[in-house]
């Protein structure tokens, strides 16, 4: 195994002790949460760039990686589930977008494979799909960081700062969702001929 391909296996390793921290509670478990989240999501970063400059691009390396990123980002999702379980207005939201991005996600893994076991090559990610996890990583990171400040200094929660990042964040999650959405079509329109090929 290539060091790139090793780096997505360690942000694998890495996402049930992220997830952990987003929904145990222990002192500054969201700051804890953040750096996992964000030494994760470097090694998305790094893995790629690695793997491009040293001719280190793998069919495993190709499955492996985005389904490291759906597992890293369905883990935040699904711990913000948690976050807001006692806020319905923004519960509904976060479960909804969830959904959507778990939908597509089982899609397009569906579809890879159809298209490896038609003989097809792994299709890599599209720039949408690459569009979809930056923007998922950095609404995730937005609302750890707030909720870190808020595991910091305890006068914010309950105020209008943190009325005011939910909002923010929401609608940085809504614009994941509807990345996530795209990126979907497209992928499900570009392995057409995979799919209608397939026995």
């Amino acid at each position: 195994m290539n060091t790139p391909n090793k780096l997505t296996v360690g942000r694998i390793i890495a996402t049930p002790f992220f997830m952990a921290a987003m929904l145990f509670e222990f002192p500054y478990h969201y700051v804890v949460a953040l750096v996992l989240f964000i030494g994760a999501s470097l090694t998305d970063m790094i893995d790629g760039k690695m793997a491009r400059k040293y001719n280190l691009v793998t069919d495993f390396g190709k499955f492996l990686d985005p389904l490291a990123d759906k597992m890293l980002t369905t883990a935040a999702y699904l711990g913000f589930i948690f976050v807001y379980g006692n806020s319905k207005s923004f519960c509904w939201q976060i479960t909804a977008i969830t959904f959507l991005i778990l939908f597509r996600e089982f899609m397009v893994s569906s579809i890879r494979l159809v298209v490896v076991s038609s003989g097809g090559k792994v299709i890599a990610a599209n720039i949408w799909g690459k569009a979809k996890t930056v923007s998922q990583m950095v609404g995730i990171i937005m609302a750890l960081t707030a909720y870190s400040a808020m595991d910091i200094f305890d006068g914010l929660s309950g105020t209008g700062f943190q009325s005011a990042c939910n909002i923010v964040i929401m609608i940085m999650f809504w614009i994941s969702a509807v990345l996530c959405t795209i990126s979907g079509v497209i992928y499900l329109n570009g392995s057409k001929g995979y799919i209608n090929s397939s026995k």
